[in-house]
């Protein structure tokens, strides 16, 4: 079965940054879109950031745009986010998440998603 690992969370002040990683597993993971989420306490998860299957093509949420970068790598089955200029308002549980269908584009919609992993901490002290 697919599973999906995320690291990387922690505590950072404001103004820094943090890099998290994915790992997956149990599918071929070139073939796949893969997304960031987040969720903060007492708030619906959001899309953060995607990368369509090829790595050709990105989406980002207009609240992360020009501070977070995703990325992937294949031969390592795991996908990166790379997070700076951190403000206490990125302060969620961060999850990544696998596309249904193969080689389709980078999407937003939770809906379009069908593995996730359990979620990564990152808490922003101002």
């Amino acid at each position: 079965q697919v599973q999906l690992v995320e690291s990387g969370g922690g505590l950072v002040q404001a103004g820094g940054s943090l890099r998290l990683s994915c790992a997956a597993s149990g599918r071929t993971f070139s073939s796949y879109a893969m997304g960031w989420f987040r969720q903060a306490p007492g708030k619906e998860r959001e899309f953060v950031a995607a990368i369509s299957w090829s790595g050709g093509s990105t989406a980002y949420a207009d609240s992360v745009k020009g501070r977070f970068t995703i990325s992937r790598d294949n031969a390592k089955n795991t996908v990166y986010l790379q997070m700076n200029s951190l403000k206490p308002e990125d302060t969620a549980v961060y999850y990544c998440a696998q596309a249904s269908a193969a080689r389709t584009r980078a999407y937003s919609r939770a809906s379009e998603y069908t593995y996730w992993g359990q979620g990564t901490q990152v808490t922003v002290s101002s």
